[in-house]
């Protein structure tokens, strides 16, 4: 079963950037017929989908993220990536990547902090 591993997290001021990555194992062509999403989970709160990437490259984000993130992915590295811009602390949260349907086990997730 394909295995993920997400990184790239930190502690970065309001306004700033991080780039997301999770790296997943086992065929990159298996991995191409994926759609891919990523997740966050706040503290107190439920893990919730931000965007999603179809094998295709269709993608889709809620509101909260629109013209902020950008998601993308690297069939042959078999990698997906969040870009994240003009952070507020609202981002801050455990940040996870797994299908639509969290079909995966899921991995550790990367700590993002937005903070001051």
């Amino acid at each position: 079963q394909v295995q993920v591993v997400e990184s790239g997290g930190g502690l970065v001021q309001p306004g700033g950037s991080l780039r997301l990555s999770c790296a997943a194992s086992g065929s990159a062509i298996i991995f191409s017929t994926y759609s891919m999403a990523w997740y966050r989970q706040a503290p107190g709160k439920q893990r919730e989908l931000v965007v999603s990437i179809s094998s295709r490259g269709s993608t889709t984000y809620v509101e909260s993220v629109k013209g902020r993130f950008t998601i993308s992915r690297d069939n042959a590295k078999k990698t997906v990536y969040l870009q994240m811009n003009s952070l507020a602390p609202e981002d801050t949260a455990v940040y996870y990547c797994n299908t639509p349907r969290g079909s995966l086990k899921w991995g550790q997730g990367t700590q993002v902090t937005v903070s001051s």
